[in-house]
């Protein structure tokens, strides 16, 4: 499994939210520069770039500040955050980002996302499926900046997506996300053991090398974390041997 570091952007500055919502947001004094220089020098291969406005406003809003970022580093970056047309996929793809991730779109503009599928190629796209639990438990897929709920469960969205030439998925467990509660492991175990198919990055309530540990032994293909490792957590010398692929 590999580690994917996570740097949040609101108004071009590090930040984490507390289970997702943008009024429980906590200012971190890193330099996103700086932070993504770190990560290089500590062997990341990939780093994850969410454009937290950009997911509220439902387009890019930090573009100057991720802009600056690619051009800072030879990290291969997957960004998401507004990205909901096929312009946007085209301009951050241009300005040297990796993967682009989609979030809303999958579940709102399905037949879009798998044209995007076809035309970008799976290394390219990565479906963002990011969930609350309801009734009975179901975890169901939440859209627009993780305010809106969709009417598909995570396992009605995967299945949909069955057969469409996806590769990455990106699920996070919004109740777990920022809290350093421990990772959903029950829910990425049972991603793998549905849908082998996919390559799925876990993200939510990571706090230390024991979640790595034991996200490692579900099979998800990646983890991705950012406050555990902002508020030093997780060593660096814990961390650095999942920035690879192993």
């Amino acid at each position: 499994m590999q580690l994917i570091p996570a740097i949040d952007l609101k108004a071009g500055r590090c930040v984490r939210l507390y289970q997702g919502e943008f009024d429980h947001a906590t200012v971190y004094p890193h330099d996103p520069r700086e932070l993504l220089a770190g990560y290089e020098d500590h062997g990341a291969q990939w780093v994850h770039i969410v454009d937290l406005d950009g997911a509220r406003f439902d387009k890019p809003e930090n573009r100057d500040a991720i802009v600056d970022l690619v051009k800072s580093t030879s990290v291969k970056l997957q960004l998401g955050g507004g990205i909901r047309r096929t312009h946007d996929i085209e301009e951050w793809l241009s300005a040297g980002i990796s993967r682009v991730v989609i979030g809303s779109a999958a579940v709102s503009a399905p037949e879009k996302t798998m044209e995007w599928l076809r035309n970008f190629g799976p290394d390219k796209i990565v479906l963002a499926l990011d969930i609350r639990r309801g009734p009975g438990g179901t975890p169901h897929v939440m859209t627009h900046g993780w305010t809106e709920r969709s009417s598909w469960s995570l396992w009605q969205a995967l299945a949909h997506y069955t057969g469409a030439g996806l590769s990455h998925v990106l699920c996070t467990d919004i109740e777990k996300d920022g809290t350093l509660s421990g990772a959903s492991i029950d829910l990425y175990r049972a991603c793998v053991q549905r849908f082998p198919e996919f390559e799925f990055q876990a993200s939510g309530g990571i706090r230390d090398v024991a979640d790595l540990e034991e996200l490692s032994g579900t099979g998800v293909a990646a983890a991705v974390a950012g406050k555990a490792l902002l508020d030093g957590r997780i060593s660096v010398e814990e961390f650095r041997p999942y920035l690879r692929r192993g």
